[in-house]
C-alpha cells in the first residue's frame, strides 16, 4: 500500500520536473507573458510598499524607521526562500530634523506666513531665528559679480525654476539641483547669513522639497543655514520683493548632524546554476527623506527589486547567474550604501555583468536607460519587440542610477528603469510623497518590467557580446 506522503512527494516532484521544462520550452515571447501576467494577478509589491510607507514611514539614514526597514525587508526576503539573504553593515549620517520650521516675511508690517524646510544636512539657525532683508539671485553663480558689499548681512533667495519646456524632466532637476546643493556654501564665503532656495518642483504647490546640500570644505564657523521655499511661496516672496527691495524674511530651524551611525545594506540572493560566480544585481534605495514615506522615492524600486526575485521564482525561471536583490541605505545624502557594496565586491573579486536600479518613481514604465558599449546597446535593441507588447519602447543610451555607479568598469552592463518622469518632481522629497500617490498597476508593470530584462540578461549574458568585441578590436 502506498504512503500518502511519499505519493505527495512524487507529485510534488513531478510537477516541478514539468514546470521547469515547460519554463525551458518557452520561448522568450512566452517567458515574458508569463512574467507579466504573474506581476499583475499575483504580485507583492503594492503591499509591500504599503508596509514600508504606512506602517514604518519616512527612512531617513541614521533613523529609527529605517533599521524598521533594514529589519522588515531582510524578514520578506527570507520568506521567499532565496538561496542567501543577509545584512552587509554600513557606516551613515546621522542628521535630524528636529522641531517643524517656521518663516514669514514682513511687508509694510504684515507677516506673510510660507512654507519652508530645512535642506539635509544643513545646520540650524541660531537661536530665536534669523531675521534679514533679502537678496534674489537666479543662480548661485550670479554672487561672484555682486560681490560681498551687497551680500554680506543678508538672506540670499535662489530663485531658479525646473526649466518647463524640457520633456525629460530629470534633465530639468539635473540643471537646478546644483543651486540647492552649492547655494549656501557659496552664499557664505560672501558674508550671508542664510540661504532659502525655490523648491526643485515642477509643479506650483505648497510643498517645500528636501534633499541634500552640502558645505565643502567651508570652514564650521562660516556655515549658514540652507532651507526651500515652496514653488508658491517662491513666487510670492519674489513678486513682493519688487514692490518692496527692504522686505525683511524671518526663517527658524532646529536641525542637527550627529556622529555617523552603523547600518546595513539588506541582499538576497538566487544563487546561479551554471554560472555562480557572475552576478546580476537589480535593486533600489531603502532609505528615503523625512517629510513623506517615500513612496517614490524610493520605496517603489525597493519592491520592485525584491519582486524581480519572487517573479522569476514564482514564474519557474531557474537563472543561470546568481541574481541578488540589493537593497541600498543612505542614497539620498552620502551614498554609502552603493560605495560599500561596490568596495566589498572589489576586494572579493566578484565578477558583475549587469546591473539594473529604480530610483525613477513607481509610475508607468516606459523602458530602459543603459551604460554600455554601443555594441552591447545594439544587442539589447534587438530585444525591444518583445516588449512591444506592453508599450515599452524607450531603449537608450543614459544615465544608469547613482548606486549601481560604483560597480562600473568596462565589462558590465548598468541599466536604469524609465518610467513616465512627468509627475515624478510633483512629489520628490516632499511631504506628499506618500502611499496613495502611487499606483498599483502601474508598480507591478514595472516590476515586470524589470524581471524581463534580468532574465534576457541571464540567459543570454554578455559572453558573445565581449566575444564578437574582441573580433571586431
Amino acid at each position: 500500500m502506498n504512503n500518502p506522503l511519499n505519493l505527495i512527494l512524487r507529485t510534488a516532484i513531478f510537477l516541478c520536473l514539468m514546470l521547469s521544462l515547460t519554463v525551458s520550452a518557452q520561448t522568450d515571447e512566452e517567458t515574458l507573458k508569463t512574467i507579466y501576467k504573474t506581476s499583475l494577478t499575483n504580485g507583492k509589491s503594492y503591499e509591500w510598499l504599503d508596509y514600508l510607507s504606512n506602517t514604518i514611514g519616512g527612512r531617513l539614514s541614521g533613523s529609527t524607521n529605517a533599521e524598521l526597514a533594514v529589519q522588515y525587508t531582510k524578514a520578506e526576503l527570507e520568506k521567499l526562500g532565496l538561496d542567501k539573504v543577509w545584512l552587509q553593515p554600513v557606516m551613515v549620517p546621522k542628521w535630524v530634523r528636529g522641531q517643524k520650521e517656521m518663516a514669514y516675511f514682513e511687508t509694510s508690517g504684515a507677516l506673510n506666513k510660507v512654507n519652508i524646510c530645512a535642506l539635509g544636512g544643513s545646520i540650524a539657525t541660531p537661536n530665536g531665528g534669523v531675521k534679514a532683508s533679502v537678496l534674489e539671485v537666479g543662480s548661485y553663480k550670479d554672487l561672484e559679480k555682486l560681490g560681498e558689499e551687497k551680500i554680506k548681512g543678508k538672506i540670499v533667495f535662489i530663485n531658479r525654476a525646473l526649466q518647463a519646456d524640457l520633456i525629460h524632466t530629470f534633465e530639468a532637476y539635473g540643471g537646478c539641483s546644483v543651486e540647492r546643493y552649492r547655494g549656501a556654501a557659496e552664499a557664505a564665503k560672501y558674508g550671508a547669513l542664510g540661504t532659502i532656495v525655490r523648491s526643485l518642483s515642477s509643479r506650483q504647490d505648497d510643498y517645500p522639497h528636501t534633499g541634500s546640500m552640502g558645505y565643502g570644505d567651508l570652514p564650521v564657523e562660516q556655515r549658514i543655514p540652507s532651507a526651500a521655499i515652496s514653488t508658491n511661496d517662491a513666487v510670492k516672496l519674489s513678486e513682493a520683493l519688487k514692490k518692496d527691495k527692504n522686505l525683511e524674511f524671518f526663517f527658524e530651524m532646529s536641525c542637527q548632524q550627529f556622529d555617523d551611525v552603523e547600518s546595513y545594506n539588506v541582499i538576497g540572493q538566487i544563487t546561479g546554476s551554471e554560472f555562480p560566480d557572475e552576478y546580476i544585481v537589480v535593486g533600489g534605495h531603502l532609505d528615503s527623506w523625512d517629510l513623506g514615506d517615500g513612496a517614490h522615492d524610493d520605496g517603489a524600486g525597493v519592491v520592485q527589486s525584491m519582486d524581480v526575485l519572487r517573479l522569476l521564482k514564482e514564474s519557474g525561471v531557474k537563472p543561470k547567474r546568481s541574481i541578488r536583490v540589493v537593497l541600498f541605505m543612505n542614497e539620498e545624502n552620502g551614498l554609502r550604501g552603493g560605495r560599500k557594496y561596490a568596495e566589498v565586491a572589489n576586494e572579493k573579486n566578484e565578477k558583475h555583468v549587469f546591473a539594473l536600479e529604480s530610483d525613477s518613481g513607481g509610475f508607468t514604465p516606459r523602458g530602459f536607460s543603459f551604460d554600455c558599449s554601443d555594441l552591447m546597446l545594439s544587442k539589447i535593441q534587438a530585444w525591444k519587440p518583445l516588449f512591444k507588447p506592453y508599450l515599452i519602447h524607450f531603449f537608450e543610451e543614459g544615465y544608469s542610477g547613482a548606486d549601481i555607479r560604483p560597480l562600473k568598469n568596462d565589462d558590465i552592463v548598468l541599466a536604469g528603469l524609465r518610467p513616465d518622469s512627468q509627475r515624478y518632481f510633483d512629489h520628490h522629497h516632499a511631504a506628499n510623497d506618500t502611499f496613495e500617490h502611487v499606483n498599483k498597476r502601474e508598480l507591478e508593470l514595472g516590476a515586470a518590467t524589470m524581471t524581463s530584462l534580468v532574465f534576457l540578461m541571464d540567459k543570454y549574458g554578455t559572453q558573445t557580446i565581449t566575444n564578437e568585441k574582441k573580433l571586431k578590436d
